[in-house]
């Protein structure tokens, strides 16, 4: 899922791309995409784009007349766009809206089966207020008033920052980043982390995310960005499970749950311990290794096979 780094580059090309711009029409290519009635769709057309925003997780352009058109790309949504007045080659399996401006068009795509993207249409800031998960805008916020939301419940810290109503815009592959260079456990629990942990967890969600928002601003280079991805190669630990920590070098852990996976570094985060992967270590009960030093010892060296 696009995070709070890949939204906020996704709404500067837009910016750059469309603000000021009139919208001149909306092709819905998918008609489940859409889940508001009211005002019609077509109430856009000819309304000039006034500014971008992120919320949250979500890309909101405002238009003339109190309008807001929002657009949720959820897990495997992305975003096209082609200049001027070529016509975009659309795929009929995954594509799901046109947005034809006067500069060009934005293509609407979603991978896969699951339909999860959306595009909502709203009249006025009360009505926009209510699509919003109000989380915590943490690089607006202070290490007091972050403090606060983190205790004010006992989650995990990976379930805490990847909550929306706690948090805003992080989410599975960021928090990975993010643990890891605060060196936390992500099942460590939030009400149990003193103060120090806590300033470090602070500082390490404004390293982590301000670091990747300069980077993919950079790997973009003022064009629009095509390869959005939660797995990048330059990551630390997200999606790296087997692979050396660039820290310490030992293999990268999981922790699987369902569709989603949490990557960590046991030397650096968890002082040693290989975390409970809730399916396979049921599997093999006695058989887990508790510690990365034992799972070391199960692996042959080389020539020893």
């Amino acid at each position: 899922m696009p995070e709070l780094p890949d939204i906020t580059v996704y709404v500067e090309s837009l910016e750059s791309r469309v603000k000021g711009k009139i919208l001149q029409r909306v092709r819905l290519l998918n008609p489940f995409i859409l889940r508001t009635a009211v005002p019609p769709i077509s109430a856009v057309e000819g309304k000039k784009v006034l500014e971008l925003r992120r919320l949250g997780k979500r890309i909101v352009f405002e238009l003339e007349d109190g309008l807001f058109l929002v657009v949720h790309l959820m897990i495997a949504g992305r975003l096209r766009w082609t200049d001027g007045q070529a016509r975009p080659k659309v795929p009929g399996r995954i594509g799901l809206a046109l947005f034809e401006f006067e500069s060009g068009t934005l293509l609407f795509t979603e991978a896969g089966t699951k339909r999860r993207a959306s595009l909502h249409l709203v009249e006025g800031e009360a009505a926009l207020d209510n699509l919003h998960v109000a989380g915590m805008e943490v690089l607006d916020a202070d290490l007091a008033s972050f403090s606060r939301q983190l205790r004010a419940y006992n989650h995990t810290l990976k379930r805490a920052l990847t909550n929306p109503h706690l948090f805003s815009g992080i989410g599975n592959a960021y928090s990975d980043e993010i643990l890891h260079r605060a060196r936390l456990s992500p099942i460590a629990m939030t009400q149990k982390l003193d103060d120090a942990q806590v300033q470090q967890l602070f500082e390490a969600i404004h390293s982590t995310l301000n670091e990747w928002t300069d980077r993919l601003r950079n790997q973009a280079a003022g064009k629009f960005p095509e390869k959005v991805t939660a797995f990048r190669e330059e990551m630390a630990v997200h999606g790296r499970h087997g692979k050396p920590c660039p820290v310490c070098g030992s293999p990268v852990q999981r922790i699987v749950h369902g569709d989603h996976e949490t990557n960590y570094c046991a030397r650096c985060q968890t002082g040693g311990k290989v975390l409970a992967d809730r399916a396979l270590s049921k599997l093999l009960k006695k058989s887990w290794p508790r510690s990365i030093d034992e799972l070391d010892l199960e692996v042959p060296a080389p020539g020893k096979e």
